[in-house]
């Protein structure tokens, strides 16, 4: 099975794993599925590093590259059709990060690993 990260969950998984649910740590270890984690997270960590959000980011930035490779995730491009999609959702939540990932999820079919109510708000399957 595919899953696709989002990036509180991606950043846990580095740094804080025991914040993670059972369920998700066990997904994510499981060599069976792939996970997937969107471009939009290396955006937002940047974006929050750079803005005093996410002071500590400066490791994870330097080390994006190395740890994706290491934990053997996927990179997941955005596209035309993700971005008009995030653009199209319906409802009032602002963040374009989840708008992306949401829209990523619901064109792919696949379920977004998380625990932000928001994306799942936005139509997108989740699991916690």
């Amino acid at each position: 099975m595919t899953y696709l990260l989002d990036t509180c969950t991606l950043l846990w998984w580095w740094t804080d794993p025991g914040r993670l649910s059972s369920r998700v740590l066990f997904l994510i270890k499981d060599p069976e599925n792939r996970c997937l984690v969107s471009a939009a997270s290396a955006w937002e960590v940047a974006t929050k590093f750079r803005i005093g959000r996410y002071p500590q980011g400066s490791s994870v930035i330097a080390d994006w590259g190395k740890r994706i490779l290491e934990d053997s995730f996927d990179e997941l491009s955005i596209g035309f059709k993700h971005a008009l999609k995030a653009g199209t959702l319906p409802g009032e939540h602002r963040d374009p990060f989840d708008r992306i990932i949401a829209a990523q999820a619901i064109l792919l079919n696949l379920p977004v690993l998380t625990c932000d109510t928001e994306i799942a708000g936005l139509g997108a399957m989740t699991i916690w």
